[in-house]
């Protein structure tokens, strides 16, 4: 095994970045002190932290796997604004003992998610830490279309979810668990299959707000509510259920619907529309929008857990 802390920092590059992905927008990529792009419409920008022990593990996950899950996660951010991702900043902090083939594998990781979708890696930082630590930042361009955001769902219109949830909350308990099952669910909590696109693909049919769901649907549907002043009542038969949720549930012995409607990890979108016929095919109406009440309701009660939160555990 040769360490990072051996090698040194620039040997390190040197090996990274040509394993990294390209753009077509690029003008200027890694090796200067700024990346160039072209963009057409208007800049789109968010970023995202993963930090070990607390986002993934080690003896969970391979550097492939998070280099998967710090672009897909940040991808799906972008698709549920309605913009097209373009590229991506990656900064890695790590200690010195960490593996060169770790990271080798991490840049494979973002290679692998990125370039089915032509997003490239324009640039980043290296830094020494206690742990790995992920930042990045993902830059994405509207091409003229107008942004969706979450703060334009009105009463009346219907709240709908772009796929099954579940999947990648109930890959995280089983590995919690240490089962040895459900196989589908564990490798789509190691490497989230959003469909990038079908935040476009709602914009262009008329969805008036959406957001990637990352912390659980009630609690993003909730975060919907709050920044249009609505109330959102979803309806718990009607919620999706991943078939490999179903299965982890099986194997530990506890009810399915909890991964579904608090779990997050899944980076499906959740979208509110003017009609349930102005969906695009493949979404699932969950619920509606309302002036009855403020937040969210689930069959008409408050909550007892909403989802994931990032300073309660």
């Amino acid at each position: 095994m040769t360490t990072i802390g051996e090698i040194g920092e620039d040997a390190l590059i040197a090996l990274f970045v040509p394993r990294l992905p390209e753009t077509d927008a690029e003008i200027l990529g890694p090796g200067d002190d700024a990346a160039v792009l072209s963009v057409d419409g208007h800049l789109v920008v968010s970023s995202d932290v993963l930090v070990e022990g607390r986002h993934f593990r080690r003896e969970w996950s391979t550097g492939a796997d998070v280099g998967w899950r710090a672009a897909m996660q940040n991808l799906a951010d972008i698709d549920a604004m309605g913009a097209v991702p373009t590229a991506l900043q990656i900064t890695l902090c790590a200690p010195s003992s960490l593996d060169v083939d770790w990271v080798l594998d991490f840049a494979d990781g973002l290679r692998e998610a990125c370039e089915p979708h032509g997003v490239g890696v324009v640039g980043g930082d290296l830094s020494g830490a206690d742990q790995i630590v992920v930042s990045v930042t993902v830059l994405g361009e509207t091409h003229g279309t107008e942004v969706v955001t979450r703060a334009d769902a009105h009463p009346g219109m219907v709240v709908a979810v772009s796929a099954p949830l579940g999947a990648g909350a109930a890959g995280l308990a089983v590995l919690t668990a240490g089962v040895d099952a459900a196989p589908e669910a564990v490798q789509l909590f190691k490497r989230p299959r959003p469909v990038v696109g079908a935040g476009l693909e709602a914009a262009l049919r008329g969805a008036a707000a959406m957001m990637d769901i990352s912390d659980g649907l009630l609690r993003d549907a909730g975060r919907i509510a709050r920044a249009s002043e609505v109330g959102i009542a979803i309806d718990s038969a009607a919620v999706p259920v991943h078939p490999a949720a179903s299965v982890a549930a099986q194997a530990l012995g506890v009810d399915v619907l909890p991964f579904a409607l608090t779990g997050g990890e899944d980076h499906a979108l959740l979208a509110v529309f003017p009609s349930a016929g102005s969906m695009p095919s493949g979404w699932e109406v969950v619920g509606r929008v309302t002036e009855e009440f403020d937040g969210v309701r689930l069959d008409g009660a408050v909550p007892e857990s909403l989802g994931w939160d990032h300073f309660s555990r």
